[in-house]
């Protein structure tokens, strides 16, 4: 097989003229261009250049050569740039798994922050709810996902975690609910009452709120189940029940319901950035983190 760097030399000894020209140029001595000038006719298998005075000329095969070592060499050079641009997080392509919350709080902010900090890089958005948006990082389908902790398994090898956030629960209740003037609830007060589900899918998020309502010596009696948090305020404020609610899924409260804090204990969602070890160094995705940093700060 032809050696490019090789083939660079020969370009270079027809473009001067001579083998010490050359040498000159690169700053190598004639002897070793000599020899790279050998092994190369060896790989080619036929002569490249003929002597004329005291310099030389190329044989038709040696031409041939030199122009495709131009072309190569004009390659290799965009290569490197399209790769300095990666590095440096210009350009490429940035996989992002979410949760719907973090969807309408942390997310948007960031990808703002991205586009105008480094427009050439690509942004694969998906939304992974129900469901658990680190798989899809363990599974190499993406390169940093929005998760929550504590979590039923610990992620993979090969993944960083990033603290973001902790999102504690607070408790949602009827507006004219017996317990409604009272502004910190036990979670033991709610022990009685009918439940609006707001997890029904088995994940992390069901795990903190039963994990909390048995450290409060119950089991949540739920009566209603919703598959999200607006439709579970609507079913508290029609007086179905009660619920805990992260404050990232408030959003703007149901004008029928009263937000109260709980504790005793206080269930709360640790939300982190699980990245992919390949990309942990990426400007965007360092730029992606702090503008979810920012993002939360402005929530809060």
């Amino acid at each position: 097989m032809l050696d490019v760097r090789r083939m660079q030399v020969l370009r270079a000894v027809i473009t001067s003229g001579s083998i010490t020209a050359a040498a000159r140029n690169l700053g190598y001595t004639p002897s070793a261009i000599s020899q790279q000038l050998a092994v190369l006719e060896r790989e080619a298998g036929t002569p490249l250049l003929e002597r004329v005075g005291r310099g030389v000329q190329p044989t038709p095969a040696g031409t041939l050569l030199s122009e495709h070592a131009e072309t190569l060499s004009a390659e290799l050079a965009r290569a490197e740039a399209a790769l300095t641009e990666l590095k440096e997080g210009r350009t490429g392509k940035l996989a992002i798994r979410y949760f719907a919350t973090a969807g309408a709080t942390m997310v948007p902010y960031a990808v703002a922050a991205l586009r105008r900090e480094h427009p050439g890089v690509w942004l694969d958005l998906k939304l992974i709810d129900p469901g658990d948006p680190l798989t899809e990082v363990e599974e190499g389908r993406a390169d940093l996902a929005i998760i929550v902790y504590p979590r039923p398994s610990e992620p993979g090898q090969g993944i960083e975690l990033v603290p973001l956030l902790d999102d504690p629960y607070r408790a949602v209740l009827p507006r004219a609910h017996r317990l409604a003037r009272k502004r910190v609830l036990d979670l033991a007060d709610l022990a009685d009452e009918p439940w609006v589900g707001v997890d029904p899918i088995p994940g992390a998020c069901r795990a903190i709120l039963e994990g909390a309502c048995a450290s409060a010596g119950f089991h949540p009696n739920v009566v209603v189940e919703s598959e999200d948090y607006p439709s579970a305020q609507g079913f508290i404020a029609a007086g179905l029940g009660v619920g805990l609610v992260p404050e990232l899924g408030l959003g703007t409260p149901h004008p029928g319901v009263v937000v109260r804090r709980v504790r005793n204990p206080q269930p709360s969602r640790h939300i982190h950035a699980a990245v992919a070890a390949r990309v942990v160094g990426s400007p965007a995705v360092r730029t992606f983190l702090e503008a979810m940093q920012e993002a939360i700060e402005n929530v809060a």
